[in-house]
This record gives C-alpha cells, sequence and structure tokens, in this order.
C-alpha cells in the first residue's frame, strides 16, 4: 500500500510539521532521559500500530545507544527484568495515556503516583508532552499510510530548518 499523501510535500502540511518538530525538540532538551524518551515513543507507537515511528523510534533508539535486548522486550515490559522502576513507570504512563479509549479512568492514580516517585516536575512535564506528541505523530502518520522501513537516524534533524 502507498503512502496516501506526502506531508513533506503540501505547504500547510510542512508548516505544521516544522512547529511540530519544534515541540518534538523541547521535549528532546528536556531533563527526561533520552532513553526513556525513545522507549516511551516506541511503546505507544506499537500500541497504535504506527509502522513509520516503530521504526523511527527503534532507529533513534538504536544510535542512542539503547541494547537490540530491550527494544525487543519494549512490548512485554511488565514480563521482563531489563527496565528499572522509573522506565516501567513510564511506560505504563505511556500505555494508559495512548489507550484513553480502552480505560474508562484514563491514567490510574497508581500510575501517576509511580511516575511521580521517580521524575521531577520538568521531567514529569516531558514525559506527559511526550505521550501527547507520540499519539498524534503516530495518528499522522497512521492517517497518511507512512510505510515504516526507510527512516533513517537523524533524518529529520535537518528536513524541517
Amino acid at each position: 500500500m502507498e503512502a496516501r499523501f506526502d506531508l513533506f510535500a503540501n505547504e500547510i502540511a510542512l508548516k505544521f510539521a516544522k512547529r511540530f518538530a519544534g515541540a518534538g525538540l523541547v521535549i528532546q532538551q528536556s531533563p527526561l532521559p533520552r532513553s526513556t524518551q525513545e522507549l516511551v515513543s516506541l511503546r505507544a507507537s506499537q500500541i497504535n500500530g504506527c509502522g513509520h515511528c516503530i521504526d523511527m523510534h527503534t532507529k533513534e533508539a538504536e544510535a542512542a545507544g539503547e541494547t537490540a535486548v530491550r527494544l525487543h522486550l519494549v512490548a512485554a515490559w511488565r514480563e521482563s527484568t531489563v527496565f528499572t522502576e522509573a522506565e516501567q513507570a513510564a511506560l505504563a504512563l505511556a500505555e494508559e495515556g495512548t489507550r484513553l479509549g480502552d480505560a474508562h479512568h484514563g491514567v490510574s492514580d497508581e500510575t501517576w503516583a509511580r511516575v511521580r516517585k521517580h521524575y521531577d516536575d520538568d521531567q514529569t512535564a516531558a514525559l506527559v508532552a511526550l505521550v501527547a506528541l507520540i499519539n498524534a505523530a503516530n495518528r499522522l502518520a497512521v492517517i497518511v499510510h507512512q510505510k515504516g522501513g526507510s527512516y533513517e537516524p537523524g533524518m529529520f534533524a535537518h528536513a524541517l530548518d
């Protein structure tokens, strides 16, 4: 199946993408650990079935030094021993924040308490913004059938200047 629409070839979509990338830069430059950012983005993208974002965040995580074992186990993080308590809290928030329609309570108080135990205010703000941003990115890519497989680490760093 071919992509339905090239978001980088349309003036309005490109303007939006530049602002979207700017929001992402705020998160990237935050004190939230880069590995946590990539794991959270990967998990939300898995849930949303976004091949483009799974491709991107797997490769970016690898380029940042993430291990293959941890990347392979993100989808089964609860049944794994390779994630810290802080990362588990972030992954739980990613799942509950992504599955809002599936959970009548949204993000549980238990998950929120776990996040606050491990992350300060700036890290929490970045984590919440990241969950919202990756879900928006997943929706953009899935709607236009943006396919995974061709992403190269860092390829968007200069594309949106």
